[in-house]
């Protein structure tokens, strides 16, 4: 240091030599001047010294502390729901560092900091102590009590910095949704992860992210309806012993999803639990064969291109064969039947002639307008492939009318039977805040109004008199389609394990919002009447959701409503 500033006062000196040298004797302006020009020089020569001074004494850990702490202790957004409760946010908190050059007994401080923290890795912690590097972590995220014993041990090169925390006070209640971030709060799952696609990662790198500088991202969700249809959820995979349970209301006429709910989920508060396997989120990860809810798709089909109307009948007398394959009905009424019985019974025999007077070229495109056959993309980037026929044949035509032989996520699903009740609108789900002005922007018409007038009455006459019947709920006009299917094990179906759906919309005449339910493997029950169909879980589940979830959205009940046949006629009237 002495001999810096001994190299400092030398250029000082030589500076106001030269300058002496240069100068004029002969005036007292030229005399204030070279004062002048000397003083300058002198102050610069100054701040340079001062800045080489402060760069000399200061220790090399508080730069690796400084540049440590800006590169971990950056913002994220909130998230709130439709109403503004948060949904994710960020806390303070502790982390603990050492500085291994200035450790004097590395194994005196770890045993030290050992009792104060039982679940550090002692191992690890003294191989970093060992390093002899400038930094290193020992522990990120201690608890302020923690913090303090740590503080009273009075280690030298111990330290604290303080880092954002990802906090959900909700828990597990929107985790598929929410998803997760790693130790250093970069998202790695679900909406965390979209936004850091977003640009806040590049934010974060440009020193630009900071909580007063980040907007809260406001969701579609609804907190109290999520609440409530997991907690359905969950009694419904109790009761019937499923594997699994999937839930989601949909707004038909914005693509707003308020709800999102697939069991078992995750604690998104606890590290590393998105990427198991057994929570993943089957409303867009997984893909499944949707059984008699796909029959929907079928007969709107058929209605729109002019192959059939409601007072056309198909043969159902015998099962339908197609070489080494037969369809038959589960409810076989063994004769013809028209269109709303097709419906009502859920035929797999009808639905597959109408598929066929369709024609394979006709039902694989309307399949591909109904986004049934492509990936279906939203703000979460975990999403699944639609698993397709290889080739398409007139079997494949014939199994995927009753859902057989084409795997989808159930969110896509879930979107086209959206169109069909809407009035032919096919809307991209979204999770985001979204107008109705807004959905009709990026809207794609797949059907005629018509057809969606039509299919409206079919889904409330399923509720009247066919297979939706338990998931009635009284004054709310619900209509709805149900669907089982045998599950693929091996390459076989096997008859005991079934995947049971049901797709519910209220109020019919005038459709808001669609409700899925989805159990996987759900057993027999004593008030099952020894079934484990749709229509006895996944139905009733329906039913109990729409009661709680109805009032929460603003839907009051109404009395008097009319029955199906007359629904379907005031449409007719009001359209022509």
């Amino acid at each position: 240091m002495h001999a810096l500033l001994s190299r400092v006062r030398t250029a000082a000196a030589q500076a106001r030599r030269l300058i002496g040298a240069l100068s004029l004797s002969d005036g007292r302006i030229k005399r204030a001047r070279l004062q002048l020009v000397v003083a300058v020089f002198a102050i610069a020569y100054a701040v340079i010294a001062g800045r080489l001074v402060l760069f000399g004494v200061q220790h090399e850990s508080h730069l690796a502390r400084r540049a440590h702490s800006e590169a971990v202790a950056s913002a994220r957004p909130d998230i709130l729901d439709r109403a503004g409760r948060v949904l994710a946010t960020d806390v303070r908190a502790a982390s603990l560092y050492a500085e291994p050059r200035r450790i004097i007994d590395p194994d005196e401080a770890i045993d030290q900091i050992g009792a104060v923290l039982p679940d550090l890795d002692v191992g690890e912690a003294r191989e970093r102590l060992a390093s002899k590097r400038g930094f290193v972590w020992l522990k990120r995220e201690i608890t302020p009590r923690q913090q303090s014993a740590i503080y009273r041990l009075g280690l030298p090169g111990v330290g604290f910095l303080t880092e954002n925390k990802r906090s959900y006070p909700g828990g597990p209640l929107a985790a598929h949704v929410l998803g997760q971030v790693n130790i250093d709060n970069a998202g790695i799952a679900g909406l965390e992860k979209w936004i850091d696609a977003r640009g806040l990662a590049d934010l974060h790198l440009a020193g630009l992210a900071t909580a007063r500088t980040l907007e809260p991202i406001e969701l579609a969700l609804d907190l109290a309806v999520q609440h409530a249809v997991r907690d359905e959820l969950a009694a419904a995979r109790e009761h019937f012993k499923a594997n699994a349970a999937t839930g989601l209301v949909l707004d038909v006429r914005s693509g707003e999803i308020i709800a999102m709910v697939s069991l078992p989920d995750y604690d998104p508060n606890r590290s590393g639990k998105s990427s198991d396997p057994a929570r993943l989120n089957r409303l867009t990860t997984g893909v499944f064969e949707m059984g008699s809810t796909f029959k929907a798709l079928t007969v709107a089909m058929a209605l729109d291109s002019g192959k059939a109307t409601l007072a056309s009948q198909f043969d159902a007398r015998e099962p339908l064969k197609f070489g080494g394959h037969t369809i038959n009905d589960f409810h076989g009424q063994r004769r013809l039947l028209t269109v709303p019985e097709v419906f009502t019974y859920s035929s797999n025999i009808g639905a597959a002639r109408m598929a066929l007077a369709v024609g394979v070229e006709g039902h694989r495109a309307f399949l591909k307008k109904m986004g049934q056959l492509d990936r279906l993309r939203t703000e979460l980037p975990e999403s699944a492939e639609p698993l397709k026929p290889k080739v398409w044949s007139e079997v494949s035509t014939a199994t995927i009318a009753f859902g057989h032989g084409l795997s989808v996520a159930p969110l896509q699903s879930v979107m086209a039977t959206a169109a069909l009740v809407n009035g032919g609108l096919l809307i991209p789900p979204t999770l985001l805040r979204r107008s109705e002005a807004e959905a009709k922007k990026l809207a794609v018409r797949v059907i005629k109004p018509e057809t969606s007038d039509t299919m409206r009455y079919l889904l409330r006459l399923n509720a009247e008199k066919g297979t939706a019947k338990a998931a009635e709920v009284p004054g709310y006009y619900v209509g709805g389609k149900t669907g089982t299917s045998e599950k693929v094990v091996r390459g076989r179906y096997v008859k005991n394990k079934v995947l049971t759906v049901f797709m519910g919309v209220f109020p019919c005449d005038a459709p808001r919002y669609l409700v899925l339910v989805m159990l996987d493997e759900p057993q027999r029950t004593p008030d099952s009447r020894g079934q484990a169909t749709a229509g006895v879980n996944a139905a009733p589940t329906t039913g109990k959701i729409i009661a709680r979830i109805a009032p929460l959205l603003g839907v009051a009940p109404r009395l008097d409503l009319p029955a199906a046949d007359r629904m379907l006629l005031v449409s007719r009237r009001a359209a022509n």
